[in-house]
């Protein structure tokens, strides 16, 4: 019994001195507590001064709550970036050109994996400066309306659909798929209907039709929200509808918070927020941008109006204390869940290895989604080069030897990056002759006499079997607003980071007219982010590809497509324009005004048409089928098609599948991409693929009347093809009530 007695005593004194330590642990340390209650704690114990230096882009520590300084800001919209050295893969408007969305992931995981080597890294080494965080200010889910716009190669292209499927994986890939923690978080951005010009982004007021807003500019940060999950949102510089997008309530709390349920926490653009005063005269003062901004939902200042503001305007009462509360909660549960307030020994993320950054297996991954972007876009039979024929190539080009031409924007930096040049000249055996010359600038001619190519460089190319032109453009010219693009204003063609002319630079045509007169024949080795128009010369090209901005083992992908090492199966995620003319107003977002934006409303011939791309092999269709003829708006319709390699290799082929409404009572698309799979098929293989549409979300059009989404009963037709212009199957399907 005493012996009883005692253990009772001893359970009870230990009992106690648990609880009473448990007591001491502030509720923000308490690991058993979800991360909720953690944040609401610890926000509950700052002060006002404390809660608001914590709401701009660079945040200081609160040493007494052992916050850390933290800045929000980090890129990696193709990689880390502005961190170093990284593996720098394509830039993403060529990631979309492979249509395929599980190498997308595999890519967002590694740029995840080397994000989490960087951070800890740092940390270690007591470096909080900006760019070593974990929350990354991508993707760009803007859609590319116009070809004239410089930052469309940040994006995915001019398609809704492509976008969302695309940005979904992306997402997944940088998140994680912890149950309890986030890998780094995600941003989608701009919020919303934001793609240029870039000059007048701080002061352009865009009104859109809802129309456009619902079927062109918000489905695909629908998709990032709702599916993917994403856990922060920034908005863009322009107004929409008068109001700043950064500080708007039809956008940040009518629809992203209570229409769409996003749960994480907004972030303006950089300078947004000043912008709403001093460029948009929303209001007159600081302190009224700082406070709109907060009451609208904007939680995090990309800059230091919030941070210099807000007191100012508690003061005058212009916002609720409860708001900033609110916003510094999201930032600080953010936080949380990246497991900064936790050892890092509990968080797996936090275990990895700084060695994973720029390793072996990322290079290869790299090539492995540059190889998968490779576009072929025209090809008389001349590719794949027989290094068996071919003795001597002239590879020709300002973007043959340009790193700039591999990197786009919003880049790391590569430790070992393989130049187009490099790459040919190492496929190349040594029974082939390469010689090389940059011949001509990328814009502006270099040579002050009529003459584009010297008579040497034309002496070395006359001897040569064939002449590989690489051109095009690099970021350096087209891409963001900035004074480093500033420089250009008043270069024919370019103004702001935009393009004025969609044309390929005049000095490029000159020389190409010149190498055309020889009588050899030429390849087009394309590296830009946007489309191009050849001015006609395209028909004196023999082959054209499309390598976008490659990354840094562009030289590589592009030299394994130019001698057979790689079938290529890339596809075009924007609509190449025939040319400028075939363009309206670049400030009308309106859809379809002029001859119409995007192969959905263009009115004229493409040049190369959305979802175009070439094989070294062939593929035949076969066997559409339906479960139904006949659907109504709940139900699922599935489809499937038969695909065979008939051609002498291996290779990928892009199936596409385009949904039309035959006839309609408003105005509707021509069509659009509503399913794609990239498979891969052995010489006569045979595959069936099959697609899942739900007329609710597949068929649907947005009522202006009803302000909601509806499917009008009638006959829509399912097309099947290699391109939004090349359909190899059609069928049609009656949707009734």
């Amino acid at each position: 019994m005493k012996l009883l007695k005692l253990s009772l005593i001893f359970i009870l004194f230990f009992s106690n001195y648990a609880q009473s330590q448990e007591a001491a642990i502030p509720n923000y340390s308490n690991l058993s507590l979800d991360f909720e209650i953690r944040a609401a704690d610890l926000v509950n114990r700052m002060t006002l001064e404390e809660k608001i230096s914590q709401l701009g882009d660079g945040a200081p520590a609160i040493p007494r709550l052992n916050i850390k300084e933290y800045h929000w800001w980090n890129e990696c919209l193709h990689g880390v970036a502005r961190a170093g050295i990284a593996t720098v893969f394509p830039q993403a408007i060529g990631m979309a050109a492979s249509f395929d969305t599980k190498t997308m992931g595999e890519v967002a995981s590694v740029i995840s994996d080397e994000a989490r080597a960087k951070h800890h890294e740092a940390q270690r080494n007591k470096n909080y400066n900006i760019y070593n965080g974990l929350t990354f200010w991508s993707p760009n889910i803007n859609i590319f309306r116009d070809p004239r716009w410089g930052r469309g190669h940040e994006t995915y292209g001019e398609d809704p659909y492509l976008t969302g499927q695309m940005g979904i994986q992306f997402v997944k890939g940088l998140q994680g798929n912890n149950p309890k923690y986030f890998k780094v978080v995600a941003t989608a951005k701009h919020f919303a209907v934001h793609n240029g010009p870039e000059p007048s982004r701080h002061s352009f007021n865009v009104t859109p039709t809802k129309r456009d807003l619902w079927e062109t500019y918000l489905p695909a940060f629908k998709d990032l929200v709702v599916d993917a999950k994403v856990y922060s949102v920034m908005g863009a510089y322009n107004r929409v509808d008068g109001e700043s997008a950064s500080a708007s309530k039809m956008l940040l709390d009518d629809i992203l918070r209570k229409q769409w349920g996003f749960t994480g926490y907004v972030v303006s653009d950089c300078g947004a927020i000043n912008d709403i005063y001093s460029s948009h005269r929303i209001v007159s003062t600081e302190e009224e941008a700082a406070a709109l901004g907060i009451r609208r939902g904007c939680d995090l200042n990309c800059g230091s109006v919030y941070q210099r503001a807000l007191k100012k305007a508690i003061t005058k009462g212009l916002v609720d204390v409860k708001k900033i509360n609110l916003s510094v909660y999201r930032l600080m549960l953010a936080r949380m869940k990246l497991g900064m307030f936790d050892p890092t020994e509990l968080v797996d993320y936090a275990q990895t290895p700084f060695e994973v950054n720029n390793s072996k297996p990322n290079d290869e991954m790299a090539l492995k989604m540059a190889k998968k972007s490779m576009t072929l876009i025209k090809n008389n039979g001349i590719l794949p080069l027989d290094k068996n024929l071919i003795k001597k190539v002239a590879v020709i080009g300002p973007n043959a030897d340009n790193l700039n031409a591999l990197k786009g924007n919003y880049y790391g930096e590569a430790s070992n990056p393989v130049t187009i040049i490099k790459g040919i000249k190492t496929m190349a055996d040594s029974n082939t002759e390469v010689i090389f010359h940059e011949g001509v600038s990328l814009v502006t001619s270099k040579n002050k006499n009529s003459e584009v190519l010297s008579k040497n460089i034309l002496k070395d190319i006359e001897s040569a079997d064939v002449v590989i032109f690489v051109g095009g453009l690099d970021a350096t010219w087209e891409g963001e607003e900035s004074n480093k693009m500033r420089v250009h204003n008043g270069v024919d063609g370019f103004f702001g980071g935009d393009r004025t002319k969609i044309e390929l630079p005049e000095v490029q045509q000159n020389a190409l007219i010149e190498i055309s007169k020889t009588g050899k024949p030429i390849i087009f080795v394309l590296l830009a982010g946007s489309a191009i128009s050849f001015n006609g010369l395209e028909d004196k090209l023999d082959g054209i590809l499309a390598a976008w901005y490659p990354g840094q083992r562009g030289g590589d992908a592009v030299a394994d497509v130019l001698f057979g090492k790689y079938n290529p199966a890339g596809r075009l995620p924007i609509t190449f324009y025939s040319s400028t003319n075939e363009l309206g107003d670049f400030e009308d977002y309106n859809m379809r005004a002029g001859k119409g934006l995007t192969y959905r409303y263009y009115n004229g011939e493409a040049l190369f048409p959305f979802g175009h791309g070439m094989s070294y092999t062939k593929f035949h269709y076969s066997g559409l089928t339906i479960n139904s003829a006949t659907v109504s708006n709940n139900d699922e319709i599935y489809v499937s098609v038969k695909v065979k390699n008939i051609g002498e290799l291996d290779g990928e082929e892009v199936v596409q599948l385009y949904i039309k409404d035959v006839k309609s009572n408003t105005w509707m698309p021509h069509k659009q991409l509503r399913g794609f799979a990239r498979i891969s098929l052995k010489k006569d293989e045979e595959k069936i693929v099959n697609f899942v549409l739900k007329p609710r979300d597949d068929l649907r059009y947005y009522d202006e009347i009803k302000q909601d989404y509806a499917v009008e009963p009638g006959e829509f037709e399912i097309q099947i093809g290699s391109s939004s212009k090349d359909i190899r199957l059609k069928k049609t399907i009656k949707v009734i009530y």
